[in-house]
């Protein structure tokens, strides 16, 4: 056998010609339609539309102003109460003791959380309180609430306290304690102890969670302000807006009730896809921290 013969056999060349790039189909853009339905705010609108016309078509179908006025009579009463000023009066007399004790609750939840992430003595507060106090509703302690403070606002702060605090140091300090350790042991190498480093490592980090808590604590505060008004209006003949509801619910003016409760809810809408949206696309969607 030859040297020759031990060598495999040599395979011929072989060229293989690669399509143009020109060749290939091009993408073809989204159709405008498909475009426009991807806007979040026209999805959104389109749903409020057809709850609206489930409620024209439901309301004119029971036939009873009474009981369920239809859409339009209550759009065309809510409107009046805006022309006349009387609803705007009502919800900002409501959003000035809201402001109050959501930012009451806010700083109690902070100081609560700072103690319980320092000392293990805050740590064991924090858990018997919250045990205690989270699941008490905060409509519940109205009645002493008016013992304690009288009838004027600081009954009203009080429950809002109460309403805002838990929910928020919960979530808060669960935030804190899913800080990676990491960067705990980046801010005491810089000498960061106390409020310093709360401010500093923890909070930036914890922020999706401690946002999570302003969203909860602002819809505890809010649906609890407006029963509390109910009963606050009641007694001192004042209030906002659940005080306006309550008044017109008495008169048997059902679309001003209704027209009540579609500012309730507006307010709600405006508060989360506005101000809660703004602040998270100002802070932890553009550092990455979420999606």
């Amino acid at each position: 056998m030859s040297a020759s013969d031990a060598l495999p056999p040599i395979r011929p060349e072989a060229e293989y010609r690669l399509p143009a790039l020109t060749d290939t189909p091009a993408e073809r853009p989204l159709p405008w339609a498909r475009r426009v339905w991807q806007q979040a705010w026209l999805r959104k609108s389109v749903i409020l539309l057809v709850l609206a016309v489930l409620w024209e078509i439901i309301a004119r179908w029971q036939n009873n102003d009474l009981l369920l006025p239809t859409f339009l009579q209550t759009a065309n009463a809510f409107v009046n109460g805006l022309l006349d000023g009387e609803l705007l009066l009502r919800a900002r007399a409501s959003l000035v003791v809201l402001l109050q004790g959501y930012l009451l609750g806010i700083l109690a939840a902070f100081v609560l959380t700072t103690l319980a992430v320092s000392t293990q003595i805050g740590r064991d507060l924090l858990a018997t309180l919250t045990s205690m106090f989270n699941p008490l509703p905060a409509i519940a302690l109205l009645p002493l609430a008016l013992l304690w403070f009288g009838l004027g606002t600081g009954s009203l702060v009080f429950v809002l306290v109460h309403s805002v605090l838990w929910p928020l140091a919960l979530a808060t300090f669960s935030g804190f304690q899913a800080v990676p350790e990491t960067l705990r042991m980046a801010g005491r190498n810089y000498g960061l102890r106390g409020v310093r480093y709360v401010l500093l490592i923890l909070v930036p980090s914890a922020l999706p969670a401690i946002l999570s808590g302003l969203k909860i604590g602002w819809a505890f505060a809010w649906r609890t302000l407006i029963a509390a008004e109910l009963v606050f209006g009641v007694s001192s003949g004042k209030g906002g807006l659940g005080w306006y509801i309550f008044q017109n619910r008495n008169e048997l003016y059902t679309d001003k009730v209704f027209a009540g409760l579609v500012m309730v809810i507006l307010i709600g809408l405006l508060v989360e896809n506005v101000v809660f949206q703004t602040v998270e696309k100002l802070t932890v969607r553009r550092w990455g921290v979420t999606r």
